[in-house]
């Protein structure tokens, strides 16, 4: 076997804890955004929603590079690999500049003609946290691409421990400038800005130790290589206009969810949060099998990838399931910590009893892809996922939404019905996994 369970272990374990920082930060901020007024968390929430797209398109530059470089390493081609991280960091450092370029130049009207028009507190404070992290993207993306390579070489303690410190950076700034220094939605936006250089620096420097087998050497390997960024914008575009689209689809959410008013908004932001809690052993584990997929596939190991896979969905659903009891049973008390009204409390409450219940569908939804994606079938998770977006998740949305008035849960219910599509798909697509490719002998 390519993997023992000490690999495994080592693997997965800091992709996890990583995953719980980043996750349990995020919900800091909400909380101490809270403090400030529900006009700032729904301004707080619009700007997430923008940015996790942004975010997304980089993750999804960064998953074709690991895919690539682990491919690379399973067939022992270290000098390839190299090459691959310098192309990784050039493509993602040059489309983050023009994200952050588009963000800056667009901020209000930008925001206005996404969500349209929102009561005028709540886009003020958009504006602000937009023009803040719009100027951390760049560094986001040099961050996301060595983390997503040092993964690809089954070093997972490395960005983990560069997460720990920049979650802490973030956190530590946030109460200081939020409570301390009372500087409302800036004192978030700032925080975020200079956490997320720091890991930048921090890995950059990182990546260029002698020992790594993926390593930048130097600056010539920044310089284009056609063939190279090809072969990563195979799996990077795919993924990336998955990610896009899918974010775009969620934005048209937020925009419906927002003609509902501000109640309904921020209890739907606040459930949203609450709910990535549940997905954390998913996005670890999923990022995991970037790697263990990646170098199966190199080898040409077909069969221990989908054992593998296998063997990751099953603990997926026993974390998974234990983390959406105890947030069914306590649903209560972690939407009371937000401080919402009465109305937008009962609004959340009602969303994260439904999401516990409905998890049993997401391992194999957003799971189960990513060995399709390490596996050079990008291509087929993208169109499963556009297609299921848009015609269920927001189709049904906005049937039970505006004819059936179900309310903020007649987006959550869409959602659902897009979950149950995907799965199905995907585990039929992974029934013949090993037969395709050995049919089609792809690898790099």
């Amino acid at each position: 076997m390519m993997f023992t369970n000490e690999d495994l272990r080592k693997l997965l374990l800091p992709l996890i804890v990583e995953q719980i920082l980043a996750v349990l930060v995020g919900m800091v901020d909400v909380v101490m955004v809270a403090a400030v007024g529900e006009a700032a968390v729904s301004g707080v929430s619009l700007v997430d929603s923008i940015s996790i797209l942004i975010i997304q398109l980089l993750s999804a530059l960064a998953t074709g590079g690991a895919v690539v470089s682990a491919q690379y390493i399973g067939r022992k081609e270290e000098d390839n690999a190299c090459r691959a991280a310098g192309q990784l960091l050039l493509a993602a450092f040059v489309v983050s500049l023009a994200a952050t370029a588009v963000a800056l130049l667009g901020n209000r009207p930008l925001l206005m003609a996404i969500f349209g028009h929102v009561e005028q507190e709540v886009m003020d404070n958009a504006v602000i946290y937009f023009f803040l992290c719009a100027l951390s993207y760049p560094f986001l993306a040099v961050y996301n691409s060595c983390a997503a390579l040092y993964r690809a070489m089954g070093n997972s303690r490395i960005s983990m421990k560069v997460s720990i410190a920049m979650n802490l950076i973030n956190a530590v700034g946030n109460a200081i400038c939020v409570f301390g220094l009372h500087m409302g939605v800036a004192g978030v936006g700032i925080p975020t800005l200079l956490s997320r250089a720091f890991a930048a620096v921090v890995m950059v420097l990182l990546i260029q130790r002698p020992g790594n087998v993926i390593r930048l050497t130097s600056l010539s390997q920044l310089k284009p290589e056609k063939k190279m960024i090809r072969r990563i914008l195979s799996v990077g575009i795919p993924n990336g206009l998955e990610n896009s689209i899918f974010q775009v689809g969620k934005l048209t959410l937020q925009s419906l969810v927002s003609s509902l008013g501000t109640a309904a908004l921020a209890g739907y932001a606040v459930a949203n949060n609450l709910a990535t809690i549940a997905y954390l052993p998913g996005n670890a584990l999923g990022l995991g099998l970037i790697t263990i997929s990646g170098q199966c596939v190199g080898a040409r190991e077909y069969g221990q990838a989908k054992s593998y896979t296998r063997k990751l969905l099953l603990l997926n659903y026993i974390l998974a399931g234990i983390i959406s009891v105890l947030m069914f049973a306590g649903r209560g008390l972690l939407v009371s910590i937000y401080g919402l009204s009465a109305a937008s409390g009962q609004a959340a409450e009602e969303l994260i009893g439904a999401h516990c219940l409905a998890m049993i569908v997401w391992p194999l939804a957003f799971t189960l892809p990513y060995t399709l994606r390490a596996s050079f079938d990008a291509k087929f998770t993208m169109a499963v996922s556009i297609f299921s977006m848009w015609i269920f998740r927001i189709g049904f949305a906005y049937l039970f939404v505006l004819m059936f008035g179900l309310g903020v849960m007649g987006v959550w219910y869409g959602m659902f019905i897009d979950w149950v599509f995907r799965a199905a798909l995907f585990v039929w697509r992974f029934l013949g996994y090993e037969k395709r490719l050995q049919r089609l002998g792809r690898s790099v």
